[in-house]
């Protein structure tokens, strides 16, 4: 494991182009750790093991830029990602004042996305369960038991997923993440950001977060969530794969959850909460999930 600070990872970076990391400002330590640069430059420092994913990123963002969508824009120096001890920095330019997207306005930007043709350079498929074993096996708040259970669970949504026959529908360029978080609304445009999950797969995928947001957490009001509907042109829990999405999805958001235990004990009870919720201890949805902070 990789012990250096966050700091000195980005110095490191920096350094390997000639640009000084002096005054820089921390956004957000996670998975992904967010730094501000003086000159409107933000610096985004990845896990390890992860650079496949930043180029893909990169290569995205290019993408959506010469189709006329809004998207975070990398600067074209350095073009591709510094590798830094195993971890992918990109370098890119800093957003105008925004505020998180509204469902509505995220279903008018998915729209657009999903009507781009795929571009010339290969995604790979969706793999809606990326990471999800390993989460399992490391959440250390789990049990022998409940560490069981979620992985026959993962295993009964893998048969599931496979039989849903996509390979027979035609796959879209899918974001991947498609939440409010990742849709930047500024003054001049609404920009969709983080394409470490952007993929060739079902836009259906896109869609269920919102609607898992208002079935199975509780937390989006009808009228938002109708909204939504509309400006997208389509109601995904009207597919008939919705149901095993919807699972997926659900699962998901309990691993994580689970993972964000182990760093923080606060959110302990609400994972150890949606697991129970998706063992049938607490009825039918919605369940009044609530975010983590």
């Amino acid at each position: 494991m990789d012990c250096r600070t966050p700091a000195a990872l980005l110095a490191e970076a920096c350094a390997a182009v000639d640009r000084a990391s002096a005054g820089a400002e921390l956004i957000r330590a996670g998975e992904n750790t967010l730094w501000r640069l003086p000159g409107k430059v933000v610096v985004r420092v990845g896990r390890e093991g992860q650079v496949p994913a930043a180029h893909k990123e990169l290569a995205v963002a290019r993408w959506l830029r010469r189709h006329g969508v809004p998207a975070v824009r990398p600067l074209d120096r350095p073009p591709e990602p510094v590798e830094v001890h195993g971890r992918p920095v990109t370098f890119w330019h800093e957003l105008p004042p925004h505020r998180p997207g509204r469902p509505v306005e995220l279903a008018a930007a998915l729209r657009t996305l999903h009507r781009l043709p795929p571009p010339i350079h290969p995604l790979d498929r969706l793999d809606p369960f990326v990471r999800l074993p390993a989460r399992i096996d490391g959440a250390a708040t789990l049990d022998r038991p409940q560490r069981r259970w979620l992985h026959a669970r993962l295993a009964e949504l893998r048969t599931a997923w496979h039989e849903l026959a996509l390979p027979q529908r035609p796959l879209r360029v899918v974001h991947g993440d498609a939440w409010s978080g990742n849709l930047a609304v500024a003054d001049d445009a609404a920009y969709l950001l983080d394409f470490e999950r952007t993929a060739l797969g079902p836009p259906e995928w896109d869609l269920v977060t919102t609607a898992v947001g208002h079935y199975s957490f509780g937390a989006l009001p009808a009228r938002a969530y109708a909204e939504f509907c509309t400006a997208y042109g389509a109601d995904v829990t009207e597919w008939p794969g919705y149901p095993v999405l919807a699972a997926v999805r659900e699962l998901r958001l309990t691993c994580y959850a689970l993972q964000q235990a182990d760093a923080d004990l606060r959110h302990r009870a609400q994972a150890h909460y949606r697991l129970a919720c998706l063992r049938g201890e607490h009825g039918p949805r919605p369940w009044g999930w609530t975010a983590l902070d």
